[in-house]
């Protein structure tokens, strides 16, 4: 029988070697992740390309409205719009144009080589890329990672999306694998593979930070992945990929204070870049689905205001007349709470599913009005340039309790601004911190309803203020835009 002590030495000795092959398992496991990666890098990197653009500009036109740090070809890695984010928020960007000059403006990204589902190529290659890679250039040049190098033309481009599809003349180029991004999970390890700064071929790793990322103001129609893996300028186009070696996204866009990484990058899904681009290959555009109606998020004050019970839904602020919404009976204040049998609570997301709505199908909506749920079948037009889909929007008298001064709307102010007589109020004023500015009601705004009820003159507005003490619920236009506002009245 073993003494207590020549037990204890023996437990020790056999305890020993698991700190040891613990350790190994994990470093075991570190080279089976790694090795993951590489397998990525292997199967994705062939289909990348850098893409180089050159076009003439003229130096000191005006800069693109959301500011780009780099400038126009005034740094020496091109123009890349990846840096949209950073402009109107930090308008101290050194800018170097000279007015007048003339000179090619060089600009660079990435893309990747796409097969169409119904692979019906002759001697043509399609890549994939951001619009704002290609936008107006005049030459186009593509560089594969094995080192060869084609001139490339513009297939197809959609602004509204930031896909474009450019094609060069040659056969057999590996195509990326297409991945499914619905299945896709927040937490999964993803890689993305471009050419920040022109460094060719460069791989960066991260995670999905999230999904359906919406109105970031990044282009029209927006459901974004949001990423931690590095991307920079020059990324734009690259694909974003699983540890499958799928696809499942497009790198479009960051987010820095610096012109550099910080942590939050943007993809668009593959499977609306597929659909997109299928579009560009077989028809030359993109057709979109058209209802003409305006819509605003259900905040709180707004779902009370309506009689709802809960947040849940989206708000109509506006109808086109002779829409397809005005002919089949929606009005503004009704509350969408569902359609094709798809929940609705985000704006950007249903403006993006509506849009892909194939013009001539009919949906089925289901809404809230007057307290009560109602069934409205509404057959969806095409979308036209003049048109939109869902879009995310007497003596003067002076509401003291919500700091605005409005006017009755005369034939002549009409005229001379535009606007319809009869129909609402003109806010002339707005007191500095009044609770109607922190609303962002403005000057020229036009309110419609005071709590559900038509004003047309500025006695009627303010006889509808002064009998409510609690909140106001308004219709508010602006630059033909309406939105529904709650405000409160003591």
């Amino acid at each position: 029988m073993l003494s207590f002590r020549k037990f204890f030495i023996l437990a020790v000795m056999l305890l020993m070697p698991i700190p040891v092959l613990a350790q190994e398992d994990g470093v075991e496991s570190l080279r089976q992740t790694s090795k993951a990666f590489a397998n990525v890098a292997r199967k994705v990197s062939p289909s990348v390309v850098l893409i180089q653009v050159e076009d003439e500009v003229k130096r000191g036109k005006q800069q693109n409205p959301l500011g780009l740090p780099f400038g126009e070809g005034e740094w020496p890695f091109g123009d890349d719009l990846l840096k949209r984010f950073f402009g109107d928020k930090f308008p101290d960007f050194p800018r170097f144009n000279a007015p007048g000059d003339q000179r090619p403006a060089m600009g660079q990204g990435s893309g990747f080589v796409f097969q169409p589902r119904d692979k019906k190529l002759v001697n043509k290659t399609y890549i994939l890329t951001n619009n704002h890679v290609v936008e107006g250039a005049g030459k186009i040049r593509v560089k594969f990672y094995d080192g060869r190098e084609f001139d490339a033309k513009i297939k197809g481009t959609d602004p509204k999306s930031d896909i474009a599809v450019i094609e060069i003349d040659a056969r057999g180029m590996p195509a990326v694998r297409l991945g499914d991004y619905d299945q896709l999970e927040v937490g999964e390890w993803v890689v993305a593979i471009g050419n920040p700064f022109g460094l060719s071929h460069t791989l960066t790793v991260g995670v999905v930070s999230a999904k359906g990322r919406t109105t970031l103001g990044i282009s029209d129609y927006e459901d974004f992945i949001q990423t931690d893996a590095a991307i920079n300028p020059g990324n734009s186009g690259g694909p974003l990929a699983n540890l499958d070696g799928e696809v499942i996204g497009m790198n479009t866009a960051i987010f820095s204070r610096s012109g550099g990484y910080m942590g939050i990058g943007f993809a668009i899904p593959i499977n609306l870049v597929e659909r997109i681009a299928s579009q560009l290959i077989e028809q030359g555009e993109v057709v979109r689905g058209y209802l003409g109606i305006m819509i605003q998020p259900l905040t709180p004050d707004l779902a009370k205001s309506f009689d709802l019970k809960n947040e849940q839904g989206i708000l109509i602020a506006q109808v086109t007349k002779n829409s397809p919404a005005a002919k089949a009976g929606l009005k503004a204040g009704d509350v969408i709470l569902s359609y094709q049998g798809r929940s609705a609570g985000d704006v950007g997301d249903f403006r993006n599913q509506i849009a892909l709505v194939q013009p001539g199908s009919q949906i089925k909506f289901e809404i809230f009005r007057d307290g009560k749920p109602r069934t409205i079948t509404v057959k969806v037009e095409k979308m036209t340039d003049s048109k939109a889909a869902a879009v995310a929007q007497e003596p003067a008298q002076f509401a003291e309790k919500l700091g605005l001064t409005v006017q009755t709307i005369t034939p002549e102010l009409a005229r001379q601004l535009d606007v319809k007589a009869n129909e609402g109020v003109l806010v002339t004023e707005v007191a500095s911190g009044s609770i109607a500015a922190m609303a962002d009601i403005n000057r020229g705004s036009v309110i419609l309803e005071a709590n559900r009820k038509k004003v047309n003159t500025a006695a009627e507005f303010n006889q509808a203020v002064k009998s409510v003490s609690g909140k106001i619920l308004l219709l508010v236009r602006e630059n033909d835009v309406s939105r529904y506002v709650v405000l409160s009245g003591r």
